[in-house]
């Protein structure tokens, strides 16, 4: 799956990137940068022109005002306008010279070696490489919320009160680098190139813009059991009910929402309710910015991964010395849900 060839591709990177990179003494390929921004500005288009319109119209909940998703926004556009490109650089780059490139690997590798006949249909060989890529994900994820040391990491993304589609790229840096590696490694295996797993990722990404978006509707009772939609998500995000204390471990998913119902991880039917997390140590997440929050992710990390108890399945919370304890379910007050009583959603509509 080549796009190198798109006409909005060739015509940026001949009359925009090539002069600049002349311009600067660079020698990189222009055509990879303009997909790269191409694809930013997509993403940037939909979360500010589509998405966000959504939440004023059909919100999910009512907020007094948005002042936690500021930071959120900040994390999105240093993502998208810094982080991602380092990362291309950082990971990107040594999976494609590990792969090899055409000029270099003697024939066909990975999945296209296995099943010659996907040579011939590369998009249906993208969208296998999605489901493996996505099937990964979800147990990647299960992993993030059973083992202390990584939910240590984890937790900052669902710490945010006010979910929003600008809180999907609210998370550790390191969190997020581990994540890469484990997905690079599999697409390397599989016989993936670099610029199809940049699609997959980024593909990954705006999925996960829409599902994170506070609004009251999804894909209704049967797309939603097929993909991820912002009702399913928001479950998922729910701070913890004393009363029925296993209830937010669900809907892990990505993009496809069959992974949890085919692992028995799936819920539906319940009634909108509100995010975020009832340890207090991880709920002060809302009071700092973006480098405070980054900090105290990785002291809780370290607090964590040098115990046993860091290395044992099981939910945890953090003491103020970011000790991990046994998780005792304390709550953290968060105010009711305000919505529209006419519009009450069901997760199934």
């Amino acid at each position: 799956m080549d796009v190198h060839g798109w006409a909005p591709v060739m015509w940026l990177a001949d009359h925009v990137v090539t002069p600049a990179l002349q311009a600067l003494g660079r020698h990189d390929d222009p055509h990879d940068i303009a997909i790269a921004l191409l694809l930013t500005a997509l993403q940037l288009t939909l979360i500010a022109g589509v998405f966000r319109p959504l939440e004023s119209l059909w919100p999910a909940e009512r907020w007094q005002d948005r002042n936690l998703t500021r930071v959120d926004r900040t994390y999105t556009l240093l993502m998208l306008l810094g982080l991602f490109p380092l990362f291309s650089y950082l990971v990107l780059a040594p999976l494609a010279s590990l792969g090899g490139s055409p000029e270099t690997v003697q024939g066909p590798h990975g999945l296209r070696a296995w099943v010659p006949w996907f040579q011939q249909h590369p998009w249906l060989l993208f969208a296998v490489y999605y489901l493996l890529y996505d099937f990964v994900y979800y147990w990647m994820h299960r992993a993030q919320h059973a083992i202390p040391w990584w939910w240590a990491l984890h937790s900052l993304h669902h710490s945010q009160r006010q979910l929003s589609c600008w809180s999907n790229d609210r998370g550790s840096w390191l969190d997020g680098m581990l994540q890469s590696v484990i997905l690079a490694g599999v697409g390397l295996l599989a016989g993936v190139e670099a610029d199809e797993f940049a699609a997959l990722m980024l593909l990954g990404e705006l999925v996960q813009n829409y599902s994170h978006t506070n609004v009251r509707f999804g894909f209704g009772r049967w797309g939603s059991r097929l993909a991820v939609d912002p009702v399913f998500h928001r479950l998922h995000h729910m701070v913890v009910d004393p009363q029925r204390p296993g209830l937010h471990n669900c809907n892990f998913g990505q993009v496809f929402a069959f992974w949890d119902v085919l692992f028995g991880t799936a819920l539906y039917g319940e009634p909108i309710r509100p995010t975020g997390v009832a340890d207090p140590v991880v709920d002060a997440d809302n009071q700092r910015g973006v480098l405070a929050m980054q900090w105290h992710a990785v002291r809780r990390f370290w607090g964590t991964v040098r115990r046993p108890l860091g290395w044992k399945f099981g939910e945890v919370a953090f003491s103020e010395d970011c000790e991990p304890v046994p998780v005792e379910h304390a709550s953290v007050e968060h105010a009711p849900v305000e919505h529209d009583d006419t519009a009450h959603p069901s997760t199934e509509s």
